[in-house]
């Protein structure tokens, strides 16, 4: 499937669906305490999706049977929310989820401390935070695609934090998952394809404290590292631009 460009009309709902993602995602975040389950914060979230009239893109996606991907401390990606995982103070937790708006999807994942963290935890955080950052400085029309995956790799090396390379980021639009893919590592000896205007991406860096070798549990979706060590995950819809620079479309403005 070839990579597809936006008009301004389907540029203008996906603005609209990253907009009501955003807001919530702000939502969750404000219930994250010690002592609330996993399904519960998924509960809120559909509904938060819901009521804005969203469908969550998430729910029955291959047969995933949650509206938000939810995975705590170890989990890296696709955690299952469950009324039996609750959260502790000094816990971290990703939240993964998107919302289909008129046809149109957006993505967005953040990672959140659990009351008082430690500084290790809440350093991993930021930095997976600011690794995008980083990487969508390079997402500008006529640079090339894997450029924005140096400059990921480039930032997180000194940290001597993982790179998780079996989950990438990915092209998005009337499908949650389009082409291209979007590794977070460096590719030696070659570039990707040239980032044109109209293209919508999720870039999303997910980073290890530990090693970057990741294991799948028995419930054949929950991601976990290989070693135990914390794991974040960020993630935005963004959309390639005529001026140059990149259209952030799942944050609050």
């Amino acid at each position: 499937m070839p990579v597809t460009i936006k008009s301004e009309e389907e540029l203008n709902l996906m603005r609209k669906a990253g907009e009501l993602l955003a807001q919530v995602h702000e939502e969750m975040h404000d219930v994250i305490r010690p002592g609330i389950s996993t399904l519960e914060i998924d509960r809120i979230g559909e509904e938060a999706i819901r009521k804005r009239g969203g469908i969550p893109n998430c729910k029955d996606y291959e047969g995933y049977p949650a509206s938000v991907c939810i995975s705590v401390n170890d989990e890296v990606v696709h955690g299952i929310p469950k009324e039996d995982t609750i959260l502790k103070e000094g816990d971290i937790v990703s939240l993964d989820t998107g919302l289909i708006y008129k046809g149109y999807h957006s993505d967005a994942a953040r990672t959140w401390g659990v009351g008082n963290i430690s500084e290790q935890a809440q350093k991993l955080i930021d930095v997976t935070e600011k690794s995008f950052f980083e990487g969508i400085k390079y997402a500008k029309a006529g640079n090339r695609l894997y450029d924005i995956s140096k400059a990921i790799d480039a930032f997180i090396k000194p940290y001597g934090y993982g790179i998780v390379r079996e989950l990438t980021g990915h092209g998005i639009g009337t499908e949650l998952h389009e082409e291209p893919y979007i590794p977070n590592y460096r590719q030696f000896l070659k570039r990707g394809i040239k980032l044109e205007a109209g293209m919508t991406l999720c870039v999303e860096p997910m980073i290890t404290m530990g090693k970057r070798k990741i294991a799948f549990l028995d419930d054949e979706w929950t991601v976990v590292t290989l070693d135990g060590s914390l794991a974040a995950h960020y993630e935005n819809t963004i959309a390639i631009t005529p001026s140059g620079e990149p259209e952030i479309l799942t944050i609050i403005k």
